[in-house]
């Protein structure tokens, strides 16, 4: 079944007509709000060079983790 979603608020207008894959390899700095600045924060920090990088890494997978738990704890 094809999926489908609507990212043009979540993407800089640059990368918003690219494919998934190409959206996960683009750099960090492509989600909308986050600045090259940030990103380069991010890559001193922890390593994260792309949107994959930054989905993947296991720090913000626990952060976000949590959260869902507290959201369906009610």
């Amino acid at each position: 079944m094809p999926v489908s979603a609507n990212l043009d608020k979540a993407l800089d207008k640059q990368y918003e007509n690219l494919t998934l894959s190409e959206v996960l390899d683009a750099p960090v700095a492509g989600l909308a709000g986050v600045s090259d600045s940030d990103a380069e924060k991010l890559r001193e920090a922890f390593n994260i060079k792309t949107v994959r990088d930054l989905g993947a890494n296991k720090y913000f997978r626990a952060a976000a983790a949590l959260v869902d738990l507290e959201k369906s704890a009610g």
